[in-house]
């Protein structure tokens, strides 16, 4: 058993020693997982390499389980959760910054998440602070905090989703490849009408049904005594009442998309192009597959779409390929954006040129092992830190069930080959399926002619 405990440049050279097409001996993030009697789960990783703890929780909850005219109140509760509790009703991270903590939570369609990196010896605050927003949030929580992060989670939108550059294309894709029943149709952050008609019992409401310890997952990963932690953990986090078990959406079958093209305009200088199909889910066959493919078409100045359209033919000033794995069903998108004086008509004909020879002929040996390579580069990085540790620890819990599934996730990558990447291509990159936006520059103003001659007005 090889066991994960910082000695990050050993492992590594073991996995490359190894000559199966997985590691000679299992690799192993060591960790105690037991539950609270009120359903909170807690994930301990000890690690004494370093003198910082890191501290975070899951709620099991994203914008795929907000039912329809109730958007985006997973990604609300991000910003509300750091506005104070009954017995810190103040900012979130006014006793914890002093110390150089690193604070922050992230909403997305699965899960929401809070987290803090601190030294040892504050531990037990962060666990303090963790435990007073899960149990003790709403009789802090007031009409005039509601309006106030209402208000900037509105202005979050018009930032990230309407005035960022080609930023619109997010909504078109997600209307176009879901129908509107479907919970990804919607974006995490949810709607201006919706946000704006949320009433303060709305709030209250969904924060009841959802952010209970019994639909939560606590981690601590690094320099702590376990002993310890577990009993700051049941001091603080022990009292807070379970609740009735929430509804997680774990499911939501949809027919694949017929093949549209949306064109948008936007304030921007060059055409952009995007593509995306529908692809298999997080952790499901194909999913690793579809990453390789990633790495083969687009990772590097001799990947096949960058050598042809930025490279060769300048006709794109840049090109990416990604596959967007999420728990109910994933995309594979490819971007690309025209250089001046080229269109994307010259970037759709490149793209299906190469996409065209690369299914006739497959990937190489040598680009799917070089494109492993650099996954396994990717993979032990994660493994470098106590926060990288600790999300993978969640991940694993949360998808599969098990957060011992480190050597399970690197085995998908070590057993891709250029017999599947091509298997999963020609599943997945069929234009039958294909949805197409196209953002394009905005036409100019026509210029304001002379004022017609009169009397002033």
């Amino acid at each position: 058993m090889v066991v994960l405990n910082r000695r990050l440049a050993a492992l590594i050279a073991a996995s490359m020693m190894a000559a199966a097409p997985a590691l000679a001996a299992e690799l192993e993030i060591p960790y105690e997982m037991y539950e609270l009697p009120n359903g909170l789960e807690v994930i301990l990783s000890e690690d004494h390499a370093t003198p910082v703890v890191h501290v975070e929780v899951w709620y099991h909850v994203g914008s795929k389980d907000e039912v329809q005219g109730r958007s985006g109140f997973a990604h609300l509760f991000e910003h509300l959760m750091f506005n104070g509790s009954e017995h810190w009703d103040d900012e979130y991270f006014a006793p914890l910054q002093p110390y150089g903590a690193r604070i922050n939570g992230s909403t997305n369609t699965e899960r929401t998440n809070y987290f803090e990196t601190v030294p040892s010896n504050v531990t037990e605050r962060a666990l303090w602070l963790e435990a007073d927003r899960m149990g003790w949030l709403l009789p802090a929580l007031t009409v005039e905090k509601l309006d106030n992060q209402r208000d900037v989670v509105r202005n979050e939108r018009r930032q990230n989703y309407e005035i960022r550059p080609y930023a619109k294309s997010r909504k078109a894709l997600a209307e176009a490849m879901y129908p509107p029943m479907h919970p990804y149709h919607r974006l995490t952050i949810g709607t201006h009408e919706d946000l704006e008609a949320a009433t303060l019992d709305d709030v209250k409401g969904f924060f009841t049904e959802w952010y209970v310890p019994n639909n939560a997952t606590l981690t601590v990963v690094g320099d702590f005594d376990s002993a310890e932690v577990k009993g700051w953990i049941e001091q603080y986090f022990g009292p807070i009442p379970g609740g009735p078990q929430p509804s997680s959406l774990t499911e939501a079958p949809f027919e694949k998309p017929a093949p549209a093209t949306v064109t948008l305009t936007d304030d921007v200088q060059l055409p952009r192009l995007y593509l995306s199909y529908p692809s298999p889910a997080f952790y499901a066959d194909g999913d690793a597959d579809l990453d390789v493919l990633s790495s083969v078409l687009t990772d590097g100045k001799s990947s096949r779409l960058y050598k042809r359209l930025v490279f060769e033919d300048r006709i794109a000033k840049d090109v990416s390929a990604g596959q967007y794995s999420r728990g109910l069903a994933s995309t594979y998108n490819i971007t690309a954006t025209a250089a001046p004086g080229h269109t994307v008509e010259e970037l759709q004909a490149a793209i299906d040129e190469e996409l065209a020879t690369f299914l006739a002929e497959g990937p190489t040996e040598t680009e799917v092992e070089t494109a492993i390579n650099n996954w396994q580069k990717y993979f032990y990085g994660r493994l470098e830190g106590v926060a990288g540790i600790a999300s993978l620890l969640h991940n694993y819990n949360h998808h599969l069930g098990d957060p011992g599934k480190v050597q399970f996730d690197l085995d998908r990558y070590l057993a891709v080959t250029p017999a599947s990447v091509l298997q999963w291509a020609g599943e997945v990159l069929d234009p039958n399926h294909r949805i197409t936006v196209i953002v394009e520059p905005a036409p100019e103003p026509a210029p304001e002619g002379d004022a017609p001659k009169g009397d002033a007005q």
